[in-house]
């Protein structure tokens, strides 16, 4: 699967790491669905996904391939613009949504567990 492009990747990135983030808010016992998507904004947004890049690289928790696969989502030229966020702020989130795709498309659970669980309990 590593002959995906990197916008197909985060494609299928998005979905898996929403799911992630939406079953943890629901375990934390968040209930009312506006609260849900209030508290999912926090992780699912740009900015927030970004941020969470910049904090992953710095724990070194990425192995040379996967580095690889971050450096090609964040530098692939897109066609489309962001809203509410700079160009940069996009290609970093592009580039976790790619990595996380690109995990599940090669079975790797436990590392998109790994990232998962340095990013969930930032909060």
């Amino acid at each position: 699967m590593h002959d995906l492009n990197p916008q197909e990747m985060a494609y299928i990135g998005d979905a898996i790491y929403e799911i992630y983030v939406r079953k943890y808010l629901i375990e934390k016992g968040i209930r009312k669905v506006n609260n849900l998507q209030k508290e999912a904004k926090k992780y699912v947004s740009a900015i927030g996904q970004s941020n969470y890049l910049k904090k992953l690289l710095e724990k070194n928790i990425f192995n040379d391939n996967e580095l690889d696969i971050i450096k090609r989502a964040r530098n692939f030229k897109t066609q489309s613009k962001p809203k509410n966020t700079d160009i940069l702020t996009y290609k970093h989130a592009t580039a976790l949504e790619a990595i996380i795709g690109y995990l599940y498309l090669n079975n790797n659970e436990d590392k998109i567990n790994q990232i998962m669980k340095i990013i969930l309990e930032d909060k």
